[in-house]
């Protein structure tokens, strides 16, 4: 699955323990364009949206040949996405101009997650 469904964004609401949330992107692109298209993805992301939402891109790396998994879960891409709360991120999700650029995501992946993360506390 690609697209993020809307009750998913509610559970994720529901299930909010407060504060910021990390959100795990493992990527696999598609071969034909994918990784361009995601790149344009993420700069009308970046132009308008990270602002107006707080996200920060924690980390953005290149996958490579995984070393413990199953067969086929080695990833293009891993990005780490700091918001400030999952109240940004879902409001971002729906935001109408996302809502106009989240086709190039789409067309950039055969497959993903996206998973939230919180800290574990020390």
């Amino acid at each position: 699955m690609i697209e993020i469904e809307d009750h998913s964004l509610d559970a994720l609401l529901a299930d909010d323990p407060g504060g910021p949330v990390v959100m795990l992107n493992l990527l696999r692109f598609r071969p034909d364009g994918g990784r361009e298209s995601y790149q344009r993805y993420a700069e009308a992301v970046g132009a308008e949206l990270n602002p107006r939402y707080g996200l920060q891109v924690v980390y953005l790396g290149n996958g490579g040949p995984a070393l413990v998994a199953e067969e086929g879960q080695t990833w293009d891409m891993v990005v780490l996405v700091r918001y400030p709360d999952r109240r940004a991120f879902a409001a971002m999700i729906r935001d109408p101009e996302y809502q106009a650029i989240t086709h190039l995501r789409t067309e950039a992946l055969l497959e993903s997650v996206l998973q939230p993360t919180t800290p574990v506390a020390a």
